[in-house]
């Protein structure tokens, strides 16, 4: 989100300054790992919808301005559970709600058009066209490029660690090891690590450990243009997603809140267990069975979790000059195109034209302490 407001602000002749703790495309957050998702038939609620049109947009047009491939298109499969699934229904209702094209397809349709999927009898199957991959590195990459050339400054390593409004001036002043820096407005977008740099956030912002692995052969049924990424639900299993082969071979896949541990992004484990593999490996064996071989790589990341699951897209209720993102709960870099448009407007005008009702602070107060 940050490199995406960047890039926004930069475009519109702002002077605006960029710190990164790490560097940029770094692999300690929740913005790597060669892939993710991005679809427009969306359960999470139907007004995710418009930002996603507007999404697919920016990033087409990113690609332009960078000359490069940043979006791959797939197709993405969102499957039901033989008995009443409100998460299946939901993306229908979307779907309807906005015009979006779709197929319910079964079992059988499915592994006839998509010979890596073997989902069990009863399932169905909502496809929709408009879905893909985003390669996450070199979305942020472009970015942060595309801001630096129209005269944005970035700083690597050098994390922000605390700020303050000088009442007087009505500046904001962030301070870093290396020293302070004072700007009109500042836009918070630190992931992981937003709780400590708004501590009012702590009560409602879970940081949650997430793994993703890659599985099997680079498999001609697993290849980007004869297999969908998908949302799978399974009554036992829980709630999987993954993609075709894209940029490490074989089939990749995760597990919606893993196993649900609670960490600190400095200090949490980035080993992989085999309960890590296990967790993975058995809902590739029920569903993906030619790509249950080898699981050939692994990786952390985190997720930074909202008691709703939405976002975090708001204004500082005390300090108007300061604009917070984060906590997209698992399913925020698809919009990171928009969200750095919605953050560029919050910063320059305090309002946006986009629709972020679902996304405001106000939801949560008192509970946040802000």
């Amino acid at each position: 989100m940050g490199s995406a407001a960047l890039y926004h602000m930069s475009k519109r002749g702002l002077k605006v300054l960029g710190l990164e703790q790490f560097s940029v495309a770094h692999d300690k957050g929740s913005s790597h790992g060669l892939s993710r998702i991005i679809r427009l038939a969306y359960h999470e609620d139907a007004s995710y919808v418009p930002l996603l049109r507007r999404a697919f947009a920016l990033w087409r047009e990113l690609e332009a301005e960078t000359d490069q491939e940043l979006l791959t298109m797939t197709g993405c499969i969102n499957t039901s559970l033989p008995t009443k699934d409100s998460v299946f229904d939901n993306c229908r209702l979307s779907a309807e709600e906005h015009g979006l094209q779709h197929e319910v397809l079964t079992p059988e349709q499915v592994s006839k058009r998509f010979p890596g999927y073997r989902l069990p009898p009863g399932f169905k199957a909502l496809y929709q066209r408009e879905g893909g991959i985003l390669a996450p590195e070199r979305c942020v990459a472009a970015h942060a490029a595309a801001a630096a050339a129209r005269g944005a400054v970035i700083r690597e390593r050098q994390a922000a660690t605390a700020w303050r409004v000088d009442e007087a001036s009505g500046n904001v002043l962030v301070t870093t090891e290396r020293g302070t820096y004072r700007g009109r407005r500042l836009v918070a977008t630190a992931g992981a690590w937003i709780p400590r740099l708004v501590p009012q956030l702590q009560a409602l912002c879970k940081v949650e450990r997430q793994v993703v692995a890659w599985f099997g052969d680079a498999h001609p049924a697993f290849s980007a243009e004869a297999f969908p990424v998908f949302v799978l639900h399974d009554e036992e299993l829980g709630y999987y997603y993954g993609f075709p082969t894209h940029g490490n071979p074989g089939l990749k896949i995760g597990k919606f809140n893993h196993l649900q541990e609670e960490v600190d992004p400095d200090r949490q484990s980035r080993e992989i267990t085999p309960r890590d593999e296990e967790v993975m490996r058995a809902a590739v064996a029920k569903f993906f069975p030619q790509a249950n071989g080898e699981m050939r790589h692994a990786c952390v990341c985190v997720f930074t979790n909202t008691p709703d699951s939405h976002f975090i897209i708001d204004k500082h209720p005390e300090h108007p000059q300061v604009v917070v993102c984060s906590a997209c709960s698992g399913h925020g870099f698809k919009f990171a195109s928009v969200i750095g448009e919605c953050l560029a407007d919050l910063a320059q005008s305090g309002t946006t034209e986009h629709d972020i009702s679902l996304h405001r602070l106000s939801r949560f107060l008192p509970r946040s302490n802000l």
